[in-house]
This record gives structure tokens, C-alpha cells and sequence, in this order.
């Protein structure tokens, strides 16, 4: 198959792209516009592959995505490029409306084109558990029959994403498949989120903020595990469904702060005035709208497709956490650049 992966060089999109080429004979078509989350050196250990290429598109761009499918002429596509960081989409939710809502139009109107010629094209639109909003503690687990309920200018522009993907699927009859997922970690993430920034301001002696009392519940999964479950959908999802993925792994930020806290030392201990990493933890003013809780109910997959994570939340951090301090080449330009723009802005 020729498959088209949106978003290839995102942290996700690296990690779908690493397993397919790793694991299976199909071809690989990156196309990505590159913004600050973009990254190819993420896919360094792929990227001389014969049976994979790299198409630099804006996924708005009716005429480049065009190009891209008649050059390639694709059997399915894996949607993933999103703006997806709330706090982003809070201080600038343009972006997010164009990329996540005009950007998914812009691909179906592609994908409809191409189904024409081939019927057995698939169309795997990667979601959020986001669009269902929030849970309280004692609340049941979000199903792929829980209604949307969207509570940030990032999680309302991928419900609407999710909702056209559903009516091309209804109306034209487009293969589709939506796939919502809880929080990722892993490696190659990008260093503003929570996990990666966590690790990096400890090994630089910095502040830990967490938001609130970081009471709030997150599932964690694993990177890898979410590329294995989306490849899956893919290639055995019935179409016109929607699968949740999650990884069995509700932990409090605060918890998820602490365990990395640990786990550094252990494997780096502190050169610095502080004891133990735990006392860089500060608590910060919370963000507007912050859900409680999000909790994904993973049974459907399991049952009918057979996936099931591998990593546990334990094991899946501590490997994340050696891969930070193995693999500084990857994060420190990127870290670098980040807080040079961040030192910009503030100077505006």
C-alpha cells in the first residue's frame, strides 16, 4: 500500500512512520508542513529508506494536497497533523480552527477525489479524547458512545474535525475510521509538554510547574503502543467506526511529576543544591477551563481487533525518562530554539 501519514514528523505521525516502515512493506508518504512541533530528525533511522518520502505541505493547501495525491496516488491515509497544545490554543485559537477544521476539509475533498478512483481507499482520522470533555472522579470511562462535550479552542476544532469526518463517511461514502486517544508519552516529544518538560527543567535544576494542585486525571500511553493501535484500525477497522485508545494508566500530574521525579534520581541524581528533583515542584495558577478528569474506556479495540497496550505506565516512563538522558542530539537544539523564541516574545 501507498499510505500518506499527515503530520509525520509530529510526535505521534514519527512514531506511526518508524513502525511502518520497521514493520511492515508498505510505502510511506510524510507530509508535513513542518511548523515548531515538526521535526525529521525524529525520523532519522527511517529516513533513507527506498520506501519512504517526505512531501513539505501545508494539509490547507487544496493544490499542494492534490499534487501530493496524484503523484503518490494513495490507498489510505492517517490524518494526524493538528495543532493540538491547549495553552496554544487559548492564547491563539485561529490557528487551530484552520489546521484542525479547514485542513481536515481540505484532505476529505482530497480523499473523496481519490476514492472515485480507488474504492478501497481509507481515510483514519486520529482524534482526542479531548472532545468528550470532562469527568468527575467517580465518573464512568469515556466510550466511543460518550457525547462530545468540548471544553478548549483545541479540543472544540477536533470535535468539528471528527464530525466531518463522519458525515463524508456518511454522505459520500467515504472509508472512514476515527480513532480518539488519551495523553501520549514517549520519546521524541516535543519539549513544551508536560512529560519531556518535566524531565528537561529537572536535569537544568529549573522550576516543575504544575498547574493547580495537579489534581487532575490523565490516561498515559505509550507512543508506541497508540502507533501499533492506529496501524491496526488502519489495516483491520470496519469502516465508518470509531475505536478509542487508551492506555489503562490513569495517574494524577502531580503523580506523573513525582514518578519522574523519582525515576531521575535514581538514574541521574542531583549535582545541584536541591536533594531529590521533587523539591523543583511548583504549583502555578491553573489555566482557564482545565478538565478534571479523562479516563478512555479501550475495551472496543481490544474485543474486536485484538490490541492492547504493552507498556505499563511504570515501565513505559522509565523508558522515556532514559531515553531524555540518552538522547540529547535529539531535544537540546530544540530546547535551545524554544526558549530563545520564548526569550523574544517576552522582550515584545
Amino acid at each position: 500500500m501507498n499510505i500518506i501519514v499527515t503530520g509525520g514528523a509530529g510526535f505521534i505521525g514519527s512514531a506511526v512512520i518508524r513502525h511502518l516502515i520497521k514493520n511492515t512493506e508498505h510505502r510511506v508518504i510524510n507530509l508535513d508542513k513542518l511548523t515548531y512541533a515538526g521535526n525529521l530528525e525524529s525520523l532519522r533511522e527511517i529516513s533513507d529508506s527506498p520506501r519512504y518520502c517526505f512531501e513539505n505541505a501545508d494539509i490547507c493547501d487544496r493544490e499542494a494536497v492534490e499534487r501530493v495525491f496524484n503523484t503518490h496516488k494513495p490507498d489510505a491515509i492517517m490524518h494526524l497533523a493538528a495543532e493540538s497544545h491547549v495553552d496554544r490554543s487559548i492564547d491563539g485559537p485561529a490557528t487551530f480552527i484552520q489546521t484542525n477544521i479547514i485542513g481536515t476539509y481540505t484532505l476529505l475533498e482530497a480523499a473523496r477525489t481519490r476514492a472515485r478512483e480507488n474504492p478501497e481507499f481509507r481515510f483514519h482520522h486520529i482524534s482526542t479524547d479531548e472532545v468528550y470533555g470532562d469527568l468527575e472522579v467517580d465518573d464512568s470511562l469515556f466510550t466511543e458512545e460518550t457525547s462530545y462535550d468540548p471544553s478548549s479552542p483545541y479540543s472544540a476544532s477536533k470535535a468539528s474535525s471528527d464530525h466531518l469526518v463522519r458525515a463524508w463517511q456518511r454522505t459520500y461514502g467515504l472509508k472512514a475510521v476515527i480513532t480518539n486517544c488519551s495523553n501520549n508519552y514517549g520519546p521524541y516529544h516535543f519539549p513544551e509538554k508536560l512529560v519531556p518538560l518535566v524531565i528537561l527543567n529537572a536535569l537544568e535544576g529549573k522550576p516543575l510547574p504544575v498547574y493547580g494542585k495537579g489534581e487532575q486525571i490523565r490516561d498515559w500511553l505509550y507512543v508506541e503502543d497508540h502507533a501499533r493501535a492506529l496501524c491496526t484500525v488502519l489495516f483491520t477497522g470496519k469502516p465508518g467506526e470509531t475505536y478509542n485508545i487508551g492506555g489503562h494508566n490513569e495517574q494524577k500530574n502531580i503523580d506523573v511529576v513525582r514518578g519522574i521525579c523519582n525515576i531521575l534520581d535514581e538514574l541521574a541524581p542531583s549535582k545541584g543544591s536541591f536533594k531529590s528533583y521533587s523539591d523543583l515542584i511548583t504549583f502555578v495558577t491553573d489555566r482557564p477551563g482545565h478538565d478534571m478528569r479523562y479516563a478512555i474506556d479501550a475495551g472496543k479495540i481490544e474485543r474486536e481487533l485484538g490490541w492492547k497496550p504493552e507498556e505499563t505506565f511504570a515501565t513505559g516512563l522509565r523508558k522515556t525518562v532514559q531515553w531524555y538522558l540518552d538522547n540529547k542530539w535529539w531535544w537540546e537544539p530544540l530546547r535551545d530554539k524554544y526558549q530563545r523564541q520564548r526569550l523574544g516574545l517576552a522582550a515584545k
